[in-house]
Formats: C-alpha cells, structure tokens, sequence
C-alpha cells in the first residue's frame, strides 16, 4: 500500500463520511425506521396540542358559574379532548419504540459483524501496527456510539424540533405575539446550545475517546503479555505504565464532564428567562384583555411541556457530537479500502495433480514495505517444480519471511507477477489461494477452543477419526491423551495452556489435515526436544511426498535433505543449490553459515568432552 494511501486512510471521518455511514445501514428494512419516526413525531405534535385543552378547560370553568349547563359540557368536552390526545400520544410512543427497537437492534448486528468481518481481512501490515485490544475496543464502541448515534435523532432531537414547530404554529394560530417571541427564543436558545456542544464540548469529548481507546489498547497489551510482565517481575513498572495512561484519561474525561455540566448550567438559565419572558408577555396580554385565564394557563402548560424537551437538546446535541467522536474508527474501517483484496473477476485457484516444473513462480517480482525507502526485491525470478522440497536461508531481513507472505498474497507486490500452477495469484480468490497453502509457523497461534477445534481448524467438518490420525501422525496424540478431557481439553487464550512443543505439534496436526498442495514450514520443529524433533521429522518427510514443499530454516542441520537451497541476503539471492553442492564450493556463503552455526556446536561439544574426560 502506497504511502500516500496510508495518510488518507489515517484521517479523522468526517461528518459526511458519517452521513454515508448511517444511511448505508438505515437503506437496509428502512420502511422500520420511517415507521417509527413517523409515529414519534405523531406523539409530539398530540403531546404539543394537549396545552390547549387545558386551556379550555380553565376558560370553561371561568367564563361561568359552577352550575352552567353551558360550562359543564364545555369542561367536559376539553377534558375528554385532552385524555384523548394524551392517550393518544402514548400509543403513539410505544408503537414508534416497538418499530425502532427492531431497526436498531438489526443495525448495530450488521455494524458488529460487518466490522469484524473487514478488520479480518486488513492486510497483514495493517495489524502488525494495530493493538488487537485497541481494535476489539473501536469495533465494540462504534457500534455502542452508533446507537446513540440513532437513538439521539430519533427519541432526542426529532422530538425537539417536532414539537418546537408545533408548539410554534399552535401559539401562533392562538396569540401570534407569544408565537414570535417563542420562535425567536426557541431558534436562539437552540443557536446558543449547538454552538457550545460543537465548539466547546466537541473537542474535550474527542480527547478523552482518544484516551479512551489508548487505555483499553494499553491494558489489553499488558494482560497480552502477563506471561513477560511475570518473568520479569514487572508488575510494578507495568502498574506505574498503566497509571500514567489512565491518569491521562481520567484528567481529559473529567474535564469533559465537568465541561458537560457547566454547559448544561447555562441551558438550564437561558431556559428559565425563557419561560418567564413569555409568561410575562402573556399576562401583559391578559391586562390588555388579549388574552383570557385559559390562555395563561396555555402558555405555562406549554413551556412546561417545551422545557422538557429543550432541558436535553444541549445533552443531545453533546451526545450526538459524541457519538460521532467515538464513531470515527468504525467508520473509517468501513471507508478503508485495502490492496489485499478480491478482484471483482477472481477465480478460485485451480491447483492440479499433474507435476509441471513451474508450479511457483517468482517472475521478476519487486517489493517494497510501505514506510521504507528502498525495495527489498528488485527483478527477483525463481521457479519452483511441483512437489520439489525448497529451503530459504539467510539472515534476520534478509527476505525470506516476505518470500512465503508474498506467496500467501499476505501483501501485494509491487512488480512483476508471482504465479501458481500458471495463474497469477492476484487474480484469484485469496481464500482459495490460502486453502492451497498450509502453513507451520515457528510459533503457532492457537483459538481458545478444543484441541479438536484446533487441529480440525483446516478442514471443517473433519471427523474425530480424522483428527486423531492427524493427531498420531504429528506425535501429538499421547500427550492429548493425557489431558483430562483429551481432544476436548480448552487450550486457553493463544494456547498458554500448552507447551510450545505441544503448541507445535497440534500445528503440524492441523498441517497434516489440511492435505493442501503447498506446504510451507518455518522451522516447525524448533520448539521439540531432539526426541520428539526425530518423530516429526520422520512425520513432516512422509508429509512432503508429492508436496511443493517450502522451509524457512533458522538450523541449517534440518534442511540438509532439501532439494534446493536459497541463500538470501539482503533481498537477492546469492546462492542456490543442494546441500552437498553449496557446501562442496569452498568460498560458499551457505559453507560459512553451516560452518558457523552446526560444526562450530559440534567442536564446542567435543571440547567439552574432552575438557570433563581431563577432570
């Protein structure tokens, strides 16, 4: 991925973005949402119109004796009137919440599962630089932020400006002078209120979801790496780490509530001045004989009801500003668009038994990581025979680890092609491209699910036989038995409940069962004791038969029997051949780093003798 591309995708979403977002999940049973907004304004004009029948019936009940037939009916008839209209607005209420309940809920699975099923397919460099705590944190809290998001229009500021136009239209129509004033107090106080949510509110809120994010990045790491912290005796300086940050957090967000409630203080005045300009316009009104009891009565019950609804439209307003906050990481993954990914042509990769002498190609591939200033491969060809055993070797960065992540198109290349069976991996479907390749890493990650889930994990749907004959095949059967569930034992978060030769023997055992036609293995046998390494190697020799088999080796002593060896250095490679014929060249790199590395141990090892038969 280019750098430019990295920068644009660093970028804060902004409230277009959120837009797009929103309405990309509202499209989807959208006749629910128009539903439920339609009945919740329905309840706030009923519940704006309520005042005046209140009114009417003090009017009644003024106008005339206690013992009018006239003010009797008229009483009566606003009573009834205004059950009705409060009635009315509670059904309107429920049936509004019935209908949104199951839009939202319906959007926030589509957030939670869409987010998850992106944030798997980011390139591999993206969360090489990612906490995965910090990602669980911004997935969960986008869909969290983006239901307050939804249930802040809808039950907040949809209500507000409903019932600020009907309450402005319905004292218009009855006192046109408490229409105008209540407008212009109205469209002020809302003025006064979005302004501190957006300038003064938004950028506190901002800084402490920043920190929030960082806190959760940061403990997961921590919890992640108990096993160091411990045997480093590090809780203390880990503690002091982790204090620092929430010290941090705590300052910012404790700023921003304190922010929140100082705003909310100056809303709660301007609303009092509010209600009681216009309750003294309206006496005024009533001297001047403009205005009757019932129109009092009116104006007090209306601002009442208003005031509720304008008490929190600062709170809204905040929230929504919030929301959008904390919705930013949410939806610049659904805004991220990565190289790695699915033609919209791709095929699946077609891998067939007939051996051919180019099953892999590397035709003049270069490649460079995003960030760094120079290629790592430049014009680098190889050719790789169906069921040939290759081996990379070299030193740390010197490119083998790219030349199999190449391969799984775990990255992109930037030139030239890289070819399976004679198709151009870039053009066909990653998963099919990944199923072709099993992989055996020097440190296997595990779920925590069964020892059966895990060795089965490549090939679904596996049978326990199947999985036991994988199992005894990798020499991980015995000590499986051992365990006091046996293949349904839980193997903890990672595998921590295993060994890492116990680890790397129910990866072999997921290897063997995957059956797939390119096996690659980087040092699979490293973290084995010499015993158990002879029966997977043993194991591991039969599994290569009829394989395109690739090693990453770190110990020169395991790929003696390869069929060709790599020499990399820098990106090039600088030697290829067998073992006998690189270690028969006497100026050979390969000679020197097996010199260095076998028959140095081996010297070390006889002085040692010889030094102990002495004593």
């Amino acid at each position: 991925m280019s750098e430019a591309k990295n920068k644009d995708q660093e970028k804060k979403a902004g409230y277009r973005d959120v837009i797009r977002f929103t309405f990309h999940y509202w499209e989807h049973k959208k006749w629910f949402g128009i539903a439920a907004a339609v009945l919740m304004m329905l309840s706030v004009v009923t519940d704006a119109i309520v005042p005046v029948y209140t009114g009417r019936i003090v009017d009644a009940m003024t106008g005339h004796g206690a013992g009018d037939a006239l003010a009797w009916s008229g009483a009566w008839a606003a009573f009834w009137g205004f059950t009705v209209l409060a009635l009315l607005h509670q059904v309107f209420r429920l049936a509004s919440m019935f209908c949104w309940n199951d839009f939202a809920v319906r959007n926030l699975y589509r957030i939670v599962t869409d987010g998850m099923h992106k944030v798997q397919r980011f390139s591999s460099d993206w969360h090489a630089n990612s906490f995965a705590g910090g990602t669980v944190r911004k997935i969960t809290r986008g869909m969290w932020a983006f239901d307050t998001f939804e249930d802040t229009l809808l039950m907040g500021l949809l209500p507000a400006f409903t019932i600020m136009i009907a309450v402005t239209v319905m004292l218009s129509v009855k006192l046109p002078v408490i229409g105008l004033a209540a407008a212009a107090l109205i469209l002020l106080y809302c003025a006064m209120s979005i302004w501190m949510s957006v300038k003064i509110l938004a950028p506190k809120f901002q800084a402490s979801a920043e920190q929030d994010t960082r806190l959760g990045a940061t403990l997961a790491d921590t919890i992640t790496g108990n096993p160091t912290v411990k045997s480093f005796g590090a809780e203390h300086r880990e503690d002091s780490l982790f204090n620092t940050v929430a010290a941090s957090w705590k300052d910012k967000t404790s700023h921003a509530w304190q922010t929140g409630v100082a705003a909310d203080a100056a809303r709660s005045v301007f609303r009092m001045l509010m209600t009681s300009t216009v309750i003294a316009l309206t006496i005024w009104l009533w001297k001047s004989g403009q205005a009757t009891p019932g129109d009092i009565v009116l104006v007090v019950t209306t601002f009442f009801i208003i005031g509720g609804y304008l008490r929190e439209i600062g709170m809204h307003v905040s929230h929504l500003q919030r929301s959008v906050s904390e919705m930013d990481d949410i939806v610049m993954f659904w805004l991220r668009r990565d190289d790695v990914i699915d033609r919209p042509d791709a095929a699946p990769l077609a891998v067939r038994a007939e051996p051919r002498s180019d099953m892999i190609v590397f035709d003049k591939v270069g490649f460079k990581y995003a960030g760094t200033g120079h290629a790592l491969y430049h014009d680098l060809s190889v050719r790789i025979a169906s069921g040939e055993r290759l081996a990379l070797v070299g030193p740390s960065g010197s490119g083998k680890s790219t030349f199999v992540k190449l391969l799984q198109r775990l990255y992109n290349v930037t030139e030239g092609r890289i070819l399976i069976d004679g198709q151009d991996i870039s053009e066909v479907k990653l998963e099919s491209l990944r199923r072709a390749i099993s992989l055996v890493p020097q440190d296997p990650v595990l779920f925590h699910r069964s020892l059966a889930d895990n060795i089965a994990y490549g090939k679904p749907g596996a049978s326990p036989e199947e999985i036991v004959a994988a199992a005894r095949k990798s020499f991980a059967h015995d000590f499986i038995m051992t365990l006091p569930q046996g293949y349904d034992t839980l193997v903890g978060e990672r595998g921590v409940k295993l060994s890492g030769g116990e680890r790397q023997r129910v990866a072999i055992a997921r290897a063997i069962l995957a059956d797939a036609p390119i096996l690659i293995l980087d040092e699979a046998t490293s973290s084995l004791d010499s015993i158990s390494e002879h029966y997977i190697q043993k194991a591991l020799k039969t599994l290569m038969e009829g394989r395109t088999t690739i090693t990453i080796a770190h110990r020169l002593s395991t790929i003696q029997q390869a069929d060709r060896i790599l020499v990399f250095d820098q990106g090039r490679i600088i030697e290829q051949g067998d073992h006998q014929a690189l270690m028969a060249h006497a100026g050979s790199h390969y000679k020197k780093l097996f010199e260095m590395q076998v028959l140095g141990l081996i010297r070390d090892e006889k002085d040692a003798v010889s030094e102990a038969r002495r004593a």
